[in-house]
């Protein structure tokens, strides 16, 4: 019989998505405090901030762009350089983190193949590059299961702590690349 974790987990829609990722383990007092994870890379942390001020003040160009078209435009312009700016970044981040993995991702949690077994329970500081728009997250995560296959193992992993921002990042990826599964699918039909 599911638990009420395993239904919760079962809410939020999957995708199957190739990211670059890195998982440190979090021992002793940080596998327990609930506050912001920072990561040591002063580069990956820029990306991570850009990403969050970025949803942040949506609402904010919103407004702007009911009231003065021409300002929003030019918001929209300086976005998008800002945006180059952190995908450039990104390719730098890229190399440090190592090459991209397969992953089944949704708002809840992640699934990955990897070389090593990780320990139930354990605490990890997951950091990871979504592509195309080079957003860096930071998420603590805790691993639900490790099962042997086929001479690697299959990490699962819940999100743990995130805050509004990280979820509503998470959830825009994933719609925007089910969108792009959708369109993809559509011109195979034609």
């Amino acid at each position: 019989m599911p638990t009420q974790d395993e239904n919760d987990r079962r809410e939020y829609y999957r995708i199957e998505d190739t990211i670059a990722l890195d998982f440190p383990p979090l021992a002793g007092a940080d596998a327990l405090a609930t506050d912001e994870l920072h990561d040591a890379s002063p580069l990956f942390n820029l990306l991570s901030e850009l990403h969050v001020m970025d949803f942040e003040s949506q609402h904010l160009l919103r407004n702007i762009s009911e009231r003065d078209r021409t300002l929003a435009n030019y918001l929209k312009v300086v976005n998008k350089r800002i945006d180059l700016l952190g995908q450039a970044m990104a390719q730098s981040l890229l190399r440090d983190i190592g090459p991209p993995k397969r992953v089944t991702l949704s708002e809840g949690g992640i699934s990955f193949l990897h070389t090593q077994a990780l320990t139930v329970d354990s605490h990890m500081a997951l950091k990871m590059v979504l592509m195309p728009q080079a957003l860096g997250l930071l998420l603590r995560v805790r691993v639900l299961h490790c099962n042997e296959r086929d001479g690697q193992f299959e990490i699962g992993a819940e999100f743990e702590a995130l805050t509004d921002a990280q979820r509503q990042l998470l959830a825009r990826h994933i719609l925007q690349r089910q969108a792009q599964e959708r369109r993809q699918a559509r011109e195979e039909l034609t």
